[in-house]
């Protein structure tokens, strides 16, 4: 074989390589898991108001198996380019009760989670955008759930 030939047949092997790792990568960050930056107050103080890195997992919420008390990514309702991270406090079928205005009063209000839905609140309600605000929300719109910290070093481990 010519030199030519040789070059231009290393280059192509190369390139399936470099293409077989990219397509793996984004199956594995869509599908399977992912890390995400997450910073703010509404989950103060199980995550940290100046960011987390979080791994989660999206077989989870693809099969149904989410649950009460799980954190998860949410795409917002409210600007559909934004991800949010809540906590399910109710899952179909479920009746929530919940402090309307936390900061200005006790009034609180009692919500029948509709099918295909799950509610979602932040951690600290005095802070939170969430169903107190926008209602429950499509099952569709969760990404995945959050499964483990992996940034700040002294947070590392699973939640």
């Amino acid at each position: 074989m010519t030199p030519w030939k040789t070059l231009a047949k290393e280059v192509i092997e190369r390139g399936m390589i470099v293409a077989r790792f990219f397509c793996l990568l984004h199956v594995t960050n869509n599908y399977i898991c992912s890390p995400t930056l997450v910073y703010g107050p509404s989950m103060l103080p199980t995550l940290n108001l100046t960011g987390d890195v979080l791994l989660s997992e999206h077989i989870s919420s693809r099969l149904g198996k989410l649950g009460t008390g799980d954190l998860v990514l949410v795409t917002s309702p409210e600007n559909p380019r934004r991800t949010v991270t809540k906590r399910i406090l109710g899952m179909e079928g479920d009746s929530v009760t919940f402090l309307v205005d936390p900061s200005n009063s006790d009034r609180c209000l009692s919500v029948v989670v509709p099918k295909g839905h799950v509610w979602i609140q932040g951690d600290n309600i005095y802070a939170s955008n969430d169903s107190r605000h926008f209602g429950p929300i499509p099952y569709g719109l969760i990404q995945g759930k959050v499964w483990y910290r992996v940034w700040p070093p002294d947070g590392f481990g699973s939640l």
